[in-house]
């Protein structure tokens, strides 16, 4: 016979454990900060969810100055930079990504008008280093090497500095005194530039210099050409020549038809220069089709936009007076394309080439230990360095892509390394914590946004000279924009974990300082991880004891 109560379950004894309030805690919520997918994609390494929260907040002087810890270029780059970041914002999930690049040229305007200056070089460290090539990867390579404490001298063999910035990109895209300013904010450091001086013997001038390492960072200013036939030779130009003639002032005569055999970005820029130079039709002559173009898709646009013609799966034959035989491809069964034999005649008086650029690397090949890849740049380790001691080089120099923000990159990254190489020391790359995506927000948090738009010159009258095509931000525009990021995986301190906690196991700490979870009350129950709306919190099993 059963006694009463023998079918009960024995009561828990409450006073092992009276501060947990429920079941033993098998998880528990971390405040662990996520890398943004705009931060990962910026070849600049730019902070970009940093400046943008500090835009927002409007302390535009720390959004400017956490910006350029990384790029001292940013009213350059918020013209030019073809913006990868906003390439794989979260936001465009929701609308449409945040505009980035028009928030930093407000960041880099802003500097501009207001004077703002770059913080004084610590003290001298008394190593001189030695920069060849004032584009934008050996100003970035010079400016982060002047913040370390370190005396930089750049030799460069144009007759102003900027690179391809001011012999390359067009003044519409990139007005000059923008350029100027920017540059000469770097000089304000200490940096010595050198203007039309051509090295030729890198050895030598290292010796005869003092100095103890070298950045190369030529840019790629010697074209790639093609033997046409054609009866009058001198009508055939290259477009890096006819890009660095309008930008050193000179206007040549192009003649009414302009064809520009070539599909990268340089072609476009320089189609639409022989408009402004008073071309009344420039067309583009390209091999394969426009989804095969090397050329980023809002320069073709923009080109199309301001009346040039894109003729895709065509190779130029032959220039004959006015005539040019062009041949139509086809795509094959792998997508190349392969010649049909059918041909074509337009009419055109200048033919510009614009079929790829290399650097001139001629006077680093007798440099011991400096090797070559098969199509001519220079063989660099990660750290930058060639097989010299102390001889680095990047941007256009070494394979990768030829962009202003990479060849900035390769000037902050290669600066690290020298400054390590100076101090007979070893760097470590961070490692970089899980990407936040967009599966990890709560986008219920967020509503719908839409993307500022900057103003634009209309393309009947901007084809007529070089003025600059896109207007600025203004500041409520630009805090609106700012105000549209994510936080993609980073506290921006919504107060949501602080207010859903069932057991009051989430203590605010103060503005700027975010919040600690008291885990003596914590239960693990996730209630803060479920509704953090950016994924700042994530929640990791409990150790086992």
């Amino acid at each position: 016979m059963s006694r009463p109560h023998d079918d009960l379950t024995t009561p828990p004894d409450l006073r092992l454990d009276q501060a947990r309030g429920g079941p033993a805690r098998a998880r528990r919520p971390v405040y662990l900060d996520l890398l943004p997918p705009c931060n990962a994609g910026c070849p600049a390494g730019e902070n970009i969810q940093e400046w943008l929260a500090l835009t927002r907040a409007g302390e535009h002087e720390r959004a400017w100055r956490a910006l350029v810890a990384a790029n001292p270029l940013p009213a350059v780059h918020g013209r030019v930079c073809y913006h990868p970041c906003e390439s794989v914002c979260n936001r465009a999930e929701l609308d449409s990504p945040v505009s980035i690049h028009a928030v930093e040229r407000f960041l880099g305007d802003l500097a501009l008008d207001r004077g703002w200056h770059f913080d004084p070089p610590p003290a001298a460290s008394g190593r001189r280093v030695l920069v060849v090539g004032a584009g934008p990867s050996g100003l970035s390579a010079a400016y982060h090497l002047a913040r370390l404490g370190h005396q930089v001298v750049i030799h460069d063999a144009e007759a102003e500095p900027g690179g391809m910035m001011r012999y390359g990109i067009p003044a519409y895209r990139l007005p000059r005194d923008v350029l100027a300013a920017e540059i000469a904010r770097i000089t304000a450091l200490g940096v010595e530039i050198v203007t039309d001086h051509p090295v030729r013997d890198l050895a030598g001038e290292r010796r005869d210099g003092h100095f103890d390492a070298v950045f190369v960072a030529v840019g790629a200013h010697l074209s790639k050409r093609v033997d046409i036939p054609a009866r009058e030779a001198s009508r055939i130009v290259d477009a890096v020549g006819l890009l660095h003639s309008v930008a050193a002032g000179e206007r040549p005569r192009v003649g009414r038809r302009v064809a520009v055999y070539g599909g990268g970005n340089t072609a476009m820029d320089a189609a639409r220069v022989a408009r402004r130079l008073g071309a009344e039709e420039a067309l583009v002559v390209y091999r394969r089709t426009r989804a095969q173009m090397p050329a980023h898709a809002e320069e073709a646009d923009e080109a199309e936009r301001e009346g040039v013609r894109i003729n895709w799966l065509r190779t130029i034959q032959a220039f004959d007076g006015r005539d040019l035989t062009v041949e139509v491809m086809e795509l094959d069964a792998d997508g190349r394309p392969v010649p049909t034999g059918r041909t074509e005649t337009l009419e055109a008086d200048t033919v510009v080439l614009a079929l790829g650029q290399r650097s001139d690397t001629a006077f680093v090949r007798d440099v011991p230990g400096v090797e070559f890849t098969a199509d001519g740049t220079v063989l660099v380790s990660p750290s930058l360095m060639t097989g010299c001691p102390g001889v680095f080089a990047g941007g256009d120099m070494v394979p990768a892509e030829r962009t202003v923000t990479v060849a900035v990159g390769h000037g902050r990254t290669a600066a690290r390394h020298i400054d390590a190489y100076l101090r007979s020391a070893t760097t470590a790359d961070p490692q970089r914590p899980p990407i936040a995506g967009f599966a990890g927000l709560h986008p219920w948090y967020f509503g719908d946004a839409g993307r500022r738009q900057q103003a634009e010159r209309d393309p009947e009258q901007r084809v007529g000279d070089f003025t600059e095509i896109v207007g600025g931000l203004g500041a409520t525009a630009a805090t609106y924009e700012a105000g549209r990021c994510l936080s993609c995986g980073t506290c921006f301190e919504c107060d949501g974990c602080l207010g859903a906690c069932p057991e009051d196991a989430v203590t605010k700490l103060g503005p700027g300082l975010r919040y600690r979870f008291d885990y003596a009350r914590c239960t693990g129950c996730g209630t803060c991880f479920d509704q953090c709306p950016v994924h700042a919190i994530s929640m990791i099993a409990e150790a086992t004891p």
